[in-house]
């Protein structure tokens, strides 16, 4: 696993793809808020897509704030709380 961004408002965790894990099997994502103590793990066809579009917004060179205006759009699907981070 890899941190991949940090803010004071969101952290993402990439996970590599990984066969023996049906989960991992394309790899994934652990997204969370840290102001709303509230996180989501993505994987399989939304990760692909999250990927592409992290590619695309890197390619725009964003501020931190467009990189957190993106993330945000992930809130409404964050139903795990933050237990331990």
């Amino acid at each position: 696993m890899n941190l991949i961004y940090n803010s004071d408002q969101y952290s993402v965790v990439e996970f590599i793809p990984d066969d023996a894990r049906e989960a991992l099997r394309f790899g994934g994502y652990e997204i969370m808020d840290k102001a709303c103590k509230k996180e989501i793990f993505i994987g399989g066809s939304l990760a692909e897509a999250f990927r592409r579009n992290v590619e695309d917004l890197i390619a725009t060179q964003p501020t931190e704030e467009d990189i957190d205006a993106f993330l945000g759009n992930y809130d409404v699907l964050m139903s795990q709380p933050v237990l331990l981070h």
